[in-house]
This record gives structure tokens, C-alpha cells and sequence, in this order.
């Protein structure tokens, strides 16, 4: 009988060399760009207190949770029943995302930090999901927040943080915007305050079903014929910014809620066009986000030539710490898909070429001698900053040239008796085919400057 064939769980991945360089590609793009924003890094457990997680999702979050079994036998002599209860014998989970983490961070530490506090974090999360295309149960998040306070800066910053982001990878975006204030003052200006969610559910299909089918279905949720007529103005705005929140402040006049968010909008849409940006900024009035988080602004950012879901989202939330106890403390962050944004770098060809290895230079073994004096040259291309190696064995040429070329590397440099007599060595482009001789003591020079 065979031996059976490793495999890892359903919903998880392996990512080849070739995969992990874009993505760090990606990473690092992100990253540089955080930091030039004065964001700093923060790392938090892969597994937290369930405590810390349980209740934080709601109730279908709770089902996602990946519960850890507490070390130790404790199922042996537990009835089945018991180990399905499994908070005895569970007291830790894997983390479902970065928020809640970085919440329960912020009020362990409230006394050694400096507020405003500006971090960011690119780690993995964990959803007992059902793995489907593009779901998976271990995938990366990149989040950058700033908490502890309420100045429209930070999402003036956060527009300008998605600008640079997506400019730097070369994907041409729109940023959607709206303001859960706004949403909630919707429907307090049309009298049913309480029928938030069914709205703003209804508001959100608008574009895939059209606005007589949305208002059968504001109907069907138990909303009057006149309140579907005063929503309908609203619905049909299609103006640019400025005048959409002036129709918006004669329709929402009647709320306070409503009136706060218009200006709220007001202010960031002109910090916008005073500072130069070039990203297309959109109030959507269907954009809704996850709702019972966010209590500000909301961001989505759709991809302009490629079809797919949003690839950056997110909001302001007034009271993410309350939850641990430590109230009012405001924040506003946003989050990037960095497997949604790697598809998109796929499908559109835009990481670099440089990206896809992870050798430079390659040299050939052809004898004792030789291997000497390549060692010697290795040496001062790795100073020079020029990943560099050898074939670690002396072999046949045609082998070795096979070998750089299934590894996609640019340059081999060839050293023989000829080379060693002329001191001198033959670099072969591997794209062009083109090969030339280089003087040894000149040869880190020119293949530093290849780049």
C-alpha cells in the first residue's frame, strides 16, 4: 500500500516562492507607504482570551471562531455532549480579525501609550468558514487605524494613505464614501428611525436591481407608499458631491443626526479638493459596511478595470474600546484585501518583472579554478548589493544554463580556462540572448547597474 500524500486543511494555503514575492511586493508597498504616515508596526498573538473574542461579532461570528483545546487530557472521561460544550475545556480561540485585537491592545495598554495612536498590522486571521472561491479560513489582513480622536484629518489621511497605496501598485481606483450618520438621518427624515437596517439594506441593491424593484421591497419591510415617495429624491441623486449634500440637507433637515453627517462630509470632501488629491472621492449614498460597527464616515474602494469585489474598506467607529471598558475613544481606520488586490495585480500583469526572482546572477561551475575565482566575484556582487550564487556542483554547461533558466534568472556570468586567462567574463543576458565580456575587478559595477 502507497504512502498517502500530505495535504493541508481545506481553506488553507500554500504560497510558492514565486507567490510569497508578489505578495510581499504587495506588503511592503503597503507598509512603506503606512510608515510615511508616521504609522507605526504592531504584532498581536495568534490566539487571543475567548472572552476577548466571544460576543464581539455578533452571533454568527461567534460560530466562526477556530476554539483552541486547552493542552492537557481533558476529554478523556467527557461525554460527547460535554466536549461539544466545550467552554471547559476551551479558554483561547484564534484571532477572527485585527480590531478586536488591537481594541482589547489599546485598553491593556491605555497608560503607556500616546494618544492619538497610530498603528498598523498585517497579520493573519482565522474564520471557521466554508472555504469557497476566494474564501478561505486563514487569509492576511492589512489594517491601519488611528484612536483617540475625532478630527476629520485622519480620514483626509487615511484618502490620502489609499491614494498613495494604489498609485504606488498601478491599479486605477475609486474611493466610495458615505457617513453612517447620514444613513441614520435617512431614515429618521421618512419617520421610521427604527427600520434603519431594512433601508439601508434595500438602499444598497439599487444598482443590481433598480429603483422600482427597491421600492417594492421597501413596501414589502413594512414601509408606508409616503415614505417610499420622500426616499425616492434621495435615490435618485446623481449630481456631483457638493450637490448631492445640498439636496441632502433640504431632505434631512428634519435631522439633527442627518444634518451633522452632511457636514461632517462637507468638511472632508474640501480638505479633499484643497490638498491636491487626484483619486476620484464619491459619495455613494448605497454604501452601507458592516453596520452596527461604525458610527462615522464609511470607505469602500472598488478597482476600475477589473471586475471583483471591494479591494479597501472601511470607517469611523466612536466606541471600539467600550466593549472592554473603556468608553468614548474614537477611531477611524481602514483595511486593505491583500489576496483581492493580488488578483488584481494578476489580471492586469502589473508587479515588475524584478518581482518574479529571486536571483540576479547566476554563475556556472566549470572546474576548481573557475569556482575559485567566482567565489571571489560572488563575494563582491552580494557587497555590492546584487543577489548572486553559483551551481553548487561542477557539471555539464548545458545542465546549468537549463537550471538559471527554469528559475527565470536575468544574467549568468560563465567563467572558463579562457575567461580565467583573460581575467575576464562572459555575462549572458538570458532575456536578449546578447553576451559580453566584462573585465573581472569592473564586474559588480556592471550588473549592479542592470537593475
Amino acid at each position: 500500500m502507497g504512502i498517502q500524500k500530505p495535504s493541508i486543511p481545506k481553506g488553507t494555503r500554500d504560497f510558492s516562492p514565486a507567490e510569497m514575492m508578489r505578495r510581499q511586493y504587495i506588503f511592503d508597498t503597503v507598509k512603506g507607504v503606512f510608515r510615511t504616515y508616521g504609522f507605526a508596526p504592531l504584532e498581536t498573538p495568534s490566539m487571543e482570551n475567548l472572552s476577548t473574542l466571544l460576543g464581539k461579532y455578533g452571533e454568527e461570528g461567534d460560530k466562526l471562531l477556530f476554539k483552541i483545546l486547552n493542552s492537557g487530557d481533558y476529554a478523556a472521561g467527557l461525554s460527547d455532549d460535554e466536549v461539544r460544550q466545550a467552554s471547559r475545556i476551551c479558554e483561547k480561540g484564534l484571532r477572527y480579525d485585527l480590531t478586536v485585537p488591537f481594541a482589547r491592545y489599546v485598553v491593556q495598554h491605555q497608560g503607556e501609550l500616546t494618544f492619538p495612536f497610530k498603528r498598523y498590522q498585517v497579520q493573519p486571521v482565522w474564520r471557521a468558514d466554508r472555504p469557497q472561491k476566494g474564501r478561505y479560513r486563514e487569509f492576511y489582513q492589512c489594517d491601519v487605524d488611528v484612536i483617540g480622536t475625532r478630527s476629520l484629518l485622519c480620514e483626509v489621511e487615511l484618502i490620502e494613505i489609499v491614494e498613495r497605496v494604489f498609485r504606488a501598485l498601478g491599479i486605477r481606483v475609486a474611493l466610495k464614501m458615505n457617513n453612517r450618520k447620514i444613513l441614520f438621518g435617512i431614515a429618521e427624515a421618512i419617520g421610521h428611525a427604527d427600520k434603519m437596517m431594512d433601508i439601508t439594506v434595500a438602499i444598497d441593491k439599487l444598482e443590481k436591481i433598480g429603483l422600482d424593484n427597491v421600492k417594492a421591497e421597501l413596501l414589502e419591510r413594512g414601509l408606508g407608499q409616503e415614505a417610499v415617495d420622500k426616499l425616492q429624491p434621495i435615490l435618485e441623486l446623481s449630481d456631483d458631491n457638493s450637490q448631492k449634500l445640498t439636496k441632502l440637507r433640504e431632505v434631512l433637515a428634519v435631522s439633527e443626526t442627518g444634518l451633522k453627517g452632511i457636514e461632517e462630509m462637507e468638511t472632508v470632501f474640501g480638505y479633499v479638493q484643497r490638498s491636491g488629491i487626484g483619486l476620484t472621492v464619491e459619495l455613494d449614498l448605497s454604501l452601507a459596511r458592516g453596520l452596527n460597527y461604525y458610527t462615522g464616515a464609511i470607505f469602500e474602494v472598488k478597482a476600475l478595470d477589473f471586475a471583483i469585489g471591494s479591494i479597501c474598506g472601511g470607517g469611523r467607529y466612536d466606541d471600539l474600546t467600550g466593549i472592554f471598558g473603556m468608553p468614548n475613544m474614537s477611531g477611524v481606520g481602514i483595511s486593505f484585501g491583500a489576496d483581492r488586490i493580488y488578483d488584481v495585480m494578476t489580471g492586469l500583469n502589473l508587479f515588475p518583472e524584478e518581482v518574479s526572482f529571486t536571483t540576479r546572477v547566476f554563475f556556472t561551475n566549470l572546474g576548481a579554478e573557475e569556482e575559485a575565482a567566482s567565489l571571489q566575484l560572488l563575494r563582491s556582487l552580494r557587497d555590492a548589493g546584487v543577489a548572486a550564487e553559483i551551481y553548487p556542483e561542477c557539471g555539464k554547461m548545458k545542465k546549468q544554463m537549463e537550471y538559471a533558466n527554469r528559475r527565470s534568472i536575468p544574467y549568468v556570468v560563465i567563467i572558463g580556462s579562457q575567461e580565467l586567462e583573460a581575467q575576464a567574463a562572459t555575462v549572458k543576458d538570458m532575456r536578449s540572448g546578447e553576451q559580453r565580456q566584462v573585465p573581472f575587478a569592473a564586474l559588480a559595477a556592471d550588473l549592479e547597474s542592470r537593475r
